[in-house]
């Protein structure tokens, strides 16, 4: 009772600060991965609490225009903004954590700390995986039913008693390989995600590094790229939804 307790007082306190997904993960399963991406100070928790808020449609719509100034707006909003907010709610929920007597370690949304592997110390996306909130695509990020790959996730890993709020989702992308066909680098393999396959089966993370560098030598600002963001159907779709609902 305790725990369920925590849990809603922690989802509560999330969606009110202005997430859209809330969900609890047991990494447990996935120990092995988290431990040598993270080391010990991000294998030794059991379970993650993982927010998302999901992107503006119209900011995610400038994507494909390819110009200097959306690209300014489109980096400021989704990452300056959406991160920081995002950082603010694990911040908040990692305190109320602690207060309960809990281990909380908040995981920046976006920092990167490899620069040889392309990662952070932690998978944002596997705790929303692991959370059942949706699956992995062949563009290697998630996707939600609902939204697609158009949001921003953060984890706040704990050794609180929470209750799992679901298990993996299987893939959904079917046959579609738009993300695979978009890909300014071709980056993509198209391979249906598998847990047992590393990243480099589906993804060359240093083509998709080294063409940012070109993007922002050559355009001197802050390079975005975001095409298999844009293109997912599943994102598409919810966007058409709600243009259509407006009228």
């Amino acid at each position: 009772m305790i725990s369920q307790d925590i849990a809603s007082q922690v989802r509560s306190l999330a969606l009110t600060l202005g997430a859209d997904y809330v969900g609890i993960a047991d990494l447990t399963l996935a120990h092995d991965f988290i431990h040598a991406q993270g080391g010990e100070r991000a294998g030794r928790y059991p379970r993650g609490v993982v927010m998302g808020i999901r992107l503006q449609d119209s900011v995610v719509d400038l994507l494909p225009e390819k110009d200097k100034e959306g690209a300014i707006l489109y980096r400021h909003t989704t990452y300056d903004v959406v991160n920081t907010a995002l950082d603010q709610i694990a911040l908040r929920v990692a305190n109320v954590l602690q207060r309960e007597g809990h281990g909380a370690f908040p995981v920046p949304a976006s920092k990167r700390t490899d620069d040889e592997h392309f990662c952070g110390i932690f998978s944002q996306k596997l705790a929303a995986h692991m959370a059942g909130l949706g699956w992995i695509g062949k563009s290697c990020l998630l996707v939600t039913p609902d939204h697609g790959p158009r949001v921003r996730w953060v984890t706040v890993l704990t050794d609180a008693p929470l209750t799992p709020t679901g298990s993996p989702m299987k893939p959904r992308c079917g046959k579609c390989t738009e993300c695979v066909d978009i890909c300014p680098v071709q980056a993509f393999t198209g391979r249906t995600f598998s847990h047992d396959e590393p990243r480099e089966a589906r993804f060359d993370a240093a083509a998709c590094d080294r063409y940012y560098k070109e993007l922002e030598k050559s355009g001197g600002v802050a390079a975005v790229c975001g095409l298999c963001v844009w293109v997912c159907p599943h994102g598409r779709k919810a966007r058409r939804k709600a243009r259509k609902h407006a009228k």
